[in-house]
Formats: structure tokens, sequence, C-alpha cells
């Protein structure tokens, strides 16, 4: 039977997708889909199967960060002549935290009508379902991979973010590194929630201090699925160890025990309950803002 549903006005429409379970998506997404001339994807392959699976056959065309540039040329010139454009990334919502944001740009600047189309996100979902303040939070999406940079980036959290819910994204091979800095950064009982493959069939909330998740965590074989941290952000963060920092901490235990740097960073990543490479890390951090 031929769709009877009237036709979508022309512009950019911004469709958020499921995020796992494909049951969330909403009917006027599908409608949209259906509707537009083309969609742009984060990854064709990946959208393909969400098309398939609702009988969508819709022209798709990619659109991620190492074309964005040109591919948004591309689609503002179709814009330009009423056409019809969705963007949707692999999951959630296109430009949060994934592609999007340049062709919102440039969209903007031409004068053409930007649609969003609400649906799944990963890290409102996460918050809403924490039990921590909801009312005011900070999102800061992905954090540095360098444990240098992603330090640096909590430690600027901590200073703006006193009272807040912070919620950031996080891969699972990074978990356990993440969960000891926030340690490091708000204190040993800094409280927080990790939402795990969320929507999907092992969804999972773990909640408690850094300390009580990471070691939840650590007893495991593998951390795996997507992760969103939330951190319950004191207004005062207090290091994790009372033993200041871990420069001040080698310096003293080489002074008063005598024991060589190598031995006194395996005593400071033990009082810490965090890995030897990462104690040294950090003391190489602190060596260089000297």
């Amino acid at each position: 039977m031929p769709d009877s549903s009237p036709p979508i006005d022309p512009g950019l429409y911004l469709v958020a997708t499921p995020i796992g379970n494909l049951e969330d998506i909403t009917l006027r997404a599908l409608r949209v889909l259906k509707g537009v001339d083309r969609i742009a994807c984060e990854d064709t392959r990946q959208t393909q199967k969400l098309l398939n699976h609702f009988d969508i056959s819709t022209p798709t065309v990619s659109y991620h960060e190492h074309n964005e540039q040109a591919r948004t040329a591309e689609l503002i010139a179709l814009l330009q002549q009423g056409g019809r454009v969705a963007v949707v990334s692999d999951a959630g919502t296109p430009a949060f935290s994934d592609p999007g944001l340049e062709v919102v740009k440039a969209a903007v600047a031409a004068g053409v009508p930007v649609i969003p189309i609400p649906g799944a996100n990963a890290a409102l979902s996460a918050l809403v379902a924490s039990g921590m303040d909801t009312d005011r939070f900070l999102y800061a999406g992905f954090l540095a991979a360098k444990p240098g940079a992603r330090r640096t980036e909590l430690e600027a959290l901590a200073a703006k973010a006193g009272g807040l819910t912070v919620v950031l994204y996080e891969a699972p091979h990074r978990i356990l590194e993440t969960l000891a800095d926030v340690e490091a950064v708000w204190g040993q009982q800094a409280r927080v929630v990790v939402a795990r493959e969320l929507t999907k069939l092992h969804e999972e909330f773990l909640r408690g201090t850094a300390g009580e998740v990471r070691l939840a965590l650590s007893a495991r074989d593998r951390v795996r699925g997507e992760i969103v941290l939330l951190i319950e952000a004191t207004s005062s963060a207090q290091p994790a160890s009372v033993g200041g920092s871990v420069m001040q901490q080698v310096s003293q235990l080489m002074e008063a025990e005598g024991l060589d740097e190598k031995d006194a960073l395996k005593r400071v990543a033990r009082e810490r309950g965090v890995s030897k490479s990462e104690v040294y890390r950090e003391l190489q951090r602190q060596r260089s803002k000297k």
C-alpha cells in the first residue's frame, strides 16, 4: 500500500535513532526518514540495518568526521534548492558528540530550516536513571584519551562543576583509569554511576564511590559496552591520598625511608590503589608543571 502521509517540509532534519533497542524509534522519526530526499549517515552500513528493519528505501550518503567539510557543501546545495535531508548518527542524537554540527552551522548560516526530531540519547537516559541531581548538570562528552590530558580535563571540571552532576562518555578499555583519576581529583568518597549498555540486553547501572565501582569492574575479565560515567561533583575536590601530590609522596618516601624512586612509586601506587605506570605518568606531569 502506498504511503499516504503528506510530504514533509523542506529543511535539514536531525533525527535521533535508537541507541540499542529498536523499539525506541519514534513514529515521527520513521515518517521523516521515509519522506526526505536523502539520509546523511555516520556509517551507511549501520544505518541501512535500521532502514531495512523498518522497510525504508530512502537513498543514503555517508557523512562523518573525515568528509564533513566536502559533504556539508553538497548537502547545503541540495537544501537551498528546496531539498529535504535527514542527518543520523550510528546511534542516538546527531551533533551531540557525533557528526552533524558542521552541517547544522552551515544550514543556519544559509537560512535553511533546521528541525530536531527528538529521541534516544545515552547521556540523558543515564542521568535520569542515575539517582543523581538532574536539575543542574554539566555534560562534557568524551575525555581525552591520553592520561595526562584526561587528568587535566577532570581537574578543570572540578574547578567549575562544584555541586553539579558531571556527565561523561568513556570507552570501556579506559574506564578503570578514568575512575582512578576521579578518585585522585575528587577524593576517595566521590560518588559515581557507571551506566553501561543502555537500552540493550545487558543494560547495567553500577553505583557507589569511584573506588567501589572501580574494584567491581576490575574484578571482571573484561569491561564491555558503551559507557556513560556520572560524577557527583562536590564543591571542594580533595586529593585521593592525604599524603599530598604524587611528587610529594614519592619525595617523602625517598627521604624518610631511603627508598629509590622505583620502590617509592610502587608504594604510592599501592596506597592509591592504581597502577605504577599511572603513578609514574602523574609524577612526570607534575614535574613538567614546575
